[in-house]
């Protein structure tokens, strides 16, 4: 019995909401090389996740049409796969294009989210609504058979110069010296996506930081005395965050302004209804922001539990995409690593960002009825930075006194669950 050979072609699926393109990191087949049906063929990385692309069909991989490192738009063509009777004797199979004549892919251009992480567990999370479309991939010629889109499965998860500048002569750059001795690397995916997305950020938006000392002796009084029993019954650690997370949205609820978005040529304002909190997690492959939504419908625990959840995936490496785009206001803890305080970045198109420095005790001065004491407290510095462009010194100052009074307001036992 005898039957002609028939190929599919592998196209770039849907790599979650708003992506549009991914780069290609690693092929984990050669040409020539026998694939099962969903056994992974490369491995791609996006703005907001990793992911394995697995093979839907069985059978030979004949021509990689896209190599590694290419930026490749959703419905391109990746690769072409035999799937005939004789796709199993690779030994007779016709001679495979070599990876590196790959189809021309579009160069990188941002996604409208955040981004961060890379390598099989990394994810990213840039949040950018203003950068621009990437153009579509040329469409590609009818394969013999109908092209099938695999599934996506996460793993773990120049201006113009100014003419007159132009004719003015430059002094050439002095060369640099190499240095005698140290490594040089290749700067990884999450580290270029990162630095991409700070500086859109800062040459997008007009930011300025607000700091604000917070007195959380109140607080930590309620942790100590309520821990264990949070922890038994919520299973996750009673930190200082949820607090500041819950004051946060509180105040957001009542200074709009901070829980808004612009739009890219700063003609318009959009106040959302409901607060999706970003959340900055340090991880081993870098920065990610997952989001919680509707956080404004969270008690104390359910946000400790909400926090906990998208920290632990994250540093897993098993986030999904969907969880981080979305968000409307971001909370950034560096005082989990000791930073009294920093004047953190915006996710564009945020209008702010709260920073939250770590709880140290302090020996504070107090005058009550005429007499001054001097008391041990619990401190933290509170930064807001915000879109000077909408978003003003006092509307900043506001929202941070609004959130100072409901951290020193002092919570209750009842507040915990």
């Amino acid at each position: 019995m005898t039957s002609t050979q028939s190929t599919t072609t592998i196209r770039m699926p849907a790599l979650g909401e708003s992506v549009e393109e991914g780069t290609i990191t690693r092929w984990l087949k050669d040409p020539g090389d026998r694939v099962e049906a969903e056994e992974p063929l490369l491995e791609v990385a996006t703005d907001k996740v990793d992911t394995e692309i697995p093979s839907p069909v069985a059978g030979v991989l004949v021509d990689i049409l896209a190599a590694e490192d290419d930026v490749v738009s959703v419905g391109a063509d990746l690769a072409t796969i035999s799937t005939g009777d004789d796709a199993g004797d690779t030994g007779d199979a016709s001679e495979p294009a070599p990876a590196s004549e790959s189809a021309p892919a579009p160069v990188a251009a941002g996604d409208d989210s955040p981004a961060e992480p890379a390598s099989r567990s990394e994810a990213a999370d840039a949040q950018k609504d203003s950068s621009p479309t990437p153009e579509p991939a040329p469409e590609p010629a009818e394969p013999a058979s109908a092209p099938e889109q695999p599934a996506v499965r996460p793993v773990a998860a120049a201006p113009e110069a100014d003419p007159a500048t132009a004719a003015s002569p430059k002094a050439a750059p002095r060369e640099v010296s190499p240095a005698t001795d140290g490594v040089v690397e290749k700067l990884p995916r999450i580290r270029r996506t990162i630095a991409t997305r700070m500086v859109e950020s800062l040459q997008t938006s007009a930011q300025l930081t607000t700091v604000l000392e917070v007195d959380v002796t109140e607080i930590a009084r309620l942790r100590r005395a309520h821990k264990d029993e949070f922890l038994a019954r919520s299973g996750v650690k009673l930190s200082f965050f949820p607090f500041f997370a819950k004051a946060a949205v509180a105040a957001l609820s009542e200074h709009r302004v901070l829980n808004a978005s612009v739009n890219s040529d700063v003609t318009a304002i959009t106040y959302h209804g409901a607060c999706h909190l970003g959340i900055a997690v340090d991880s081993d492959k870098g920065l990610m922001v997952p989001v919680i939504r509707d956080a404004q419908d969270l008690s104390i625990e359910g946000l400790a539990r909400a926090i906990a959840d998208k920290a632990d995936r994250v540093r897993a490496g098993t986030i999904t995409p969907g969880e981080l785009g979305g968000g409307t206001f971001t909370l950034t803890n560096t005082g989990s690593r000791g930073a009294l305080f920093d004047t953190p970045i915006i996710n564009q198109p945020q209008t702010g960002i709260l920073g939250i420095g770590a709880v140290v005790e302090r020996v504070v001065p107090s005058r009550r009825d005429d007499s001054l004491n001097i008391e041990v407290r619990s401190m933290a510095y509170l930064s807001i930075s915000y879109d000077h462009r909408v978003v003003d010194g006092a509307d900043a100052a506001r929202f941070l006194t609004a959130v100072k009074q409901r951290l020193e307001g002092g919570f209750r036992a009842n507040d915990l669950h």
